[in-house]
């Protein structure tokens, strides 16, 4: 196991990493909405977004600029997601990305964009085209909490992580802002990711250490069991640390990702924790399964029902592998569950196939946007 050291900050704990938030007037609230990371030394990227089938112009753009594998820069907008605006939104996703390329005097290829909002409403564009170049003035090393404040839309608090860990006898750190609290269901949600390490990391190694990441935590928690358009996690890595470039199959990279899964593991927490209307935080941990896959299913069945037996302080939900007679003693009896007092049971099992997913107990719900 890579030893962990958490430290205080997000984003922008990670040596060469800038970033910032303004307001540019997209919300009716006066908040901050519009936030940019900047790696001014170029750097590795990885991208994953959103399984639905219908996509924000964003992610289509930044879904294209992604392929390249390296990007500078991540802008993120929030209070409108530019979602079913046809046309206009791809391009005023590209005027964006272009705009704020310039600014930095990089490829508008390096910029990678998100959204987050309400759908169906064009862009304020002439808001934006005004703060934007402000939003590259704010850029500090100390911005990491306006840009996490700046993704928020129902969120009641920032979500922000940084941690470092040593790999192949050098220190390198990671550090991460992440938004979401409705809307929260795999594979991905309404919620945005956005980590950058100083990590020198090998050409195509972070793709494969990010999506391992993303599902073994974003991909683990549930708030209403709806998906979305605009799940963006945007993973930037500067190499700043001077290590040697982690290579696919090799203990640092190993020692790496057991990282980049911790920071991750600990965000999506914070999104479940803040879920619109929680009162609740719970774990659910499934034991005694034939397969990870099989207890993965049970575990995100048992997360997503609200269903509890009348009267009963401890609910108990059938097996998946009733036709198992060893197996469904295990699940139905040890698997999981968890009490109207919010205080987590589990049941202990010889098998090693074991999985968790994290959910919410809630008294209200409303639709995120």
């Amino acid at each position: 196991m890579a030893e962990l050291e958490w430290l205080e900050g997000g984003i922008t704990a990670v040596p060469g990493i800038l970033a910032g938030g303004v307001t540019a007037g997209i919300k009716p609230s006066g908040r901050r909405d519009l936030a940019l990371i900047h790696s001014p030394t170029p750097a590795r990227s990885a991208a994953v977004f959103t399984s639905n089938q219908v996509k924000g112009a964003p992610v289509l753009v930044s879904m294209e600029h992604a392929r390249s594998g390296a990007a500078q820069a991540i802008l993120a907008s929030s209070g409108c997601a530019n979602v079913c605006t046809g046309e206009r939104g791809v391009k005023d996703a590209r005027e964006m990305t272009k705009t704020v390329a310039d600014l930095l005097r990089i490829p508008p290829t390096h910029v990678l964009i998100a959204a987050t909002g309400v759908i169906g409403v064009p862009l304020p564009m002439d808001k934006i085209r005004v703060a934007l170049p402000k939003l590259v003035k704010a850029l500090s090393p100390q911005g990491g909490r306006g840009a996490a404040e700046a993704i928020m839309t129902t969120d009641t608090r920032p979500k922000e992580a940084a941690l470092r860990v040593e790999v192949n006898g050098r220190v390198v750190t990671l550090g991460g802002i992440a938004k979401g609290v409705a809307m929260l269901e795999p594979h991905l949600a309404t919620m945005f990711c956005f980590v950058a390490t100083d990590a020198a990391v090998a050409r195509g190694a972070l793709s494969g250490v990010v999506r391992r990441a993303v599902e073994r935590s974003f991909n683990r928690i549930t708030v209403d069991s709806d998906q979305s358009t605009s799940d963006t996690v945007a993973v930037l890595a500067n190499g700043l640390a001077e290590n040697r470039p982690l290579e696919a199959g090799g203990r640092g990279l190993r020692q790496f990702a057991a990282g980049m899964e911790a920071l991750m593991t600990k965000l999506a927490r914070m999104l479940v924790a803040d879920g619109e209307g929680a009162t609740k935080l719970v774990m659910v941990a499934v034991r005694g399964a034939a397969s990870r896959r099989d207890a993965l299913v049970a575990a995100r069945s048992v997360a997503n029902s609200a269903s509890r037996r009348p009267g009963s302080t401890r609910t108990r939900w059938g097996s998946p592998w009733a036709r198992r007679p060893s197996s469904s003693a295990a699940c139905s009896e040890k698997a999981c569950a968890w009490s109207a007092s919010a205080r987590s049971w589990e049941g202990r099992s010889t098998s090693s196939r074991s999985t968790s997913v994290s959910g919410v107990a809630k008294t209200a719900c409303g639709p995120a946007t």
